[in-house]
């Protein structure tokens, strides 16, 4: 190990343009912390969010973007048990991911699974953590239930196909193209809806109604999924892409017994995080060891591109993850 590493900053507030490679001091794990030499950083929607100054790092954080990655156990600091120097991760970062080492609490990495490689693995934590934590610790998702998700081609989306699929869901999701709505039903959706020509609302009341919606659209989507909720449905709402603030009528909410609620991962305690990773080891790990979960992989970018990268991410034209090369 150096003194200092190659890393992309934030350089201002703005688009894909402002990310620059740069070097800066190693970190050095703290109590409870682990050392992660990178060798792939997942590239997700919170990381432009803060590019655009939208998405501050929490208290204490690295200023670098970056929530997820993969690589080997640099260093380990005080406190630390469970995990050695050389040890093969992937983990759940509080930030500073797009950089050759970063730190995280030992207890939201996880081992890198059986069969992946680094890319792979660089492409879980954030999806899975958010996919599990919302989906199942929050929405309660249960085998026959009637499960949608919006944006069902992104990262997120066909990790939530595969795991609904995996615990027995009857699966559907929305996405904007043919070949994205193909991608949905490859991964388990039983219908994939066009969102550009196709009305979720009445497909899902047709079949009953959601008993769960995953949504990361917001806006104007807030009303429309409440309506295609069956009676006693849950709503989670993980992000605002068409804006946080909309008119919606209430009575509808209580007449129906309906659940809305939300979470964001980033700002939750490290204790949750841990939390939620344990959930993860345990019921997801055995899902890809099963076969039944795989990350979906758009495009792998070198870490010195990451502007491209979030070009690409931006365009919305990727199927699944994007990924940074740092290694």
């Amino acid at each position: 190990m150096t003194d200092t590493m190659q890393a992309i900053e934030i350089t201002e507030p703005g688009g894909p343009e402002v990310l620059r490679p740069c070097r800066v001091p190693v970190p050095e794990p703290g109590h409870g912390q682990i050392l992660i030499r990178i060798a792939y950083a997942g590239v997700n929607r919170p990381d432009a969010l803060q590019r655009a100054g939208s998405y501050a790092p929490p208290p204490g954080a690295s200023p670098l973007p970056g929530l997820e990655a993969a690589g080997h156990v640099a260093a380990i600091g005080p406190g630390v048990t469970g995990w050695a120097v050389g040890d093969a991760v992937c983990a759940l970062l509080p930030g500073g991911g797009y950089a050759q080492y970063a730190l995280t609490p030992a207890a939201h990495a996880l081992p890198v699974p059986e069969g992946l490689d680094m890319a792979e693995a660089a492409c879980l934590p954030e999806t899975c953590f958010t996919v599990w934590s919302n989906v199942v610790m929050r929405g309660g998702l249960t085998a026959g239930e009637r499960f949608l998700v919006h944006g069902g081609s992104s990262g997120i989306g066909t990790t939530a196909i595969q795991i609904a699929a995996a615990l027995g869901a009857r699966v559907f999701a929305t996405a904007g193209s043919a070949e994205k709505c193909a991608a949905c039903t490859g991964l388990g959706a039983e219908r994939a809806i066009n969102y550009r020509d196709e009305d979720f609302v009445a497909i899902l009341k047709a079949e009953g109604g959601a008993n769960l919606i995953l949504d990361m659209v917001g806006g104007p989507y807030l009303p429309r999924n409440v309506r295609a909720l069956a009676d006693d449905g849950r709503l989670v709402q993980i992000a605002f892409l068409s804006g946080p603030k909309v008119e919606l009528n209430f009575a509808e909410v209580m007449v129906r017994r309906l659940t809305i609620t939300g979470s964001t991962l980033r700002p939750q305690s490290d204790l949750a995080k841990a939390r939620i990773a344990a959930e993860v080891r345990a019921h997801v790990w055995p899902m890809i060891a099963a076969g039944r979960l795989r990350p979906v992989m758009d495009s792998e970018f070198p870490l010195a591109e990451a502007a491209a990268a979030h070009a690409r991410m931006e365009s919305s034209a990727h199927i699944g993850k994007i990924v940074l090369k740092v290694a």
